[in-house]
């Protein structure tokens, strides 16, 4: 079994900064990828980030590419989500989630993530 933890969401203003941290416990990492995913009030769940643990490949959703930077920790199995230039549209409720099968890109698809965090909220005000 897999558990995800999130933490460092919070409300910040427009243009500014938070990082959010994802620690994972309860078994190696080291064929996974993981993601983090949004999910806005009315709004279906949408894929923001992912980074495979052994290789660190990443791959953005265009909407945050070049604001947004994943990255890990494989000493702590913590990944990370470093979030600039916040924008009102950015709010929403933040997941992490493990993917034990994909090993050189990560899946943009919510389905394909076995283990889910139980999420942070994060809101950006304009």
């Amino acid at each position: 079994q897999v558990q995800l933890v999130e933490s460092g969401g919070g409300l910040v203003q427009a243009g500014g900064s938070l990082r959010l941290s994802c620690a994972a416990s309860g078994r190696t990492f080291s064929s996974y990828a993981m993601g983090w995913f949004r999910q806005a009030p009315g709004k279906d769940r949408e894929f923001v980030a992912g980074i495979t643990w052994s290789t660190g490949n990443t791959y953005y959703a265009d909407s945050v590419k070049g604001r947004f930077t994943i990255s890990r920790d494989n000493a702590k199995n913590t990944a990370y989500l470093q979030m600039n230039s916040l924008k009102p549209e950015d709010t929403a409720v933040y997941y992490c989630a493990a993917d034990p099968r994909s090993t050189w890109v990560p899946s943009t698809v919510a389905g394909k993530y076995d283990y889910w965090g139980q999420g942070t909220q994060v809101t950006v005000s304009s």
